[in-house]
């Protein structure tokens, strides 16, 4: 964050998207560990920027997308890469996390 700050133009915006959590217990300092950074606010303040952040509207558009997947106007599948058992999440997310090369989608299959 601080080197976006520090990229970004005067009164220019930064936009956060990916995904964060509240805490996350196994991060490398103990800022990280309650979701906390050290943010140079005066900085920011300085050159006028504003800072958008928040998860994406899913709501909106699930409804939609549902509709043109059925009339198969779209076809989302072309991302999945694994179709697993549920027994094996734990593995998926492991390598997803991990950004492990061909892990882009995985759906999993209860009943398999």
């Amino acid at each position: 964050m601080n080197n976006l700050v520090k990229s970004v133009k005067f009164t220019g915006g930064i936009g956060v998207v990916g995904v964060f959590t509240p805490q996350d217990p196994g991060a490398s300092d103990d800022l990280a560990k309650k979701g906390e950074i050290v943010f140079d606010w005066g900085l920011s303040w300085f050159k006028g920027q504003h800072i958008a952040t928040g998860q994406y509207n899913v709501k909106a558009y699930n409804r939609q997308l549902r509709d043109l997947i059925h009339a198969g106007r779209v076809k989302p599948s072309f991302i999945v890469s694994h179709e697993i058992e549920l027994s094996k999440a734990p593995e998926a997310y492991q390598h997803f996390d991990a950004r492990d090369h061909g892990w882009t989608k995985v759906i999993l299959k209860p009943g398999r």
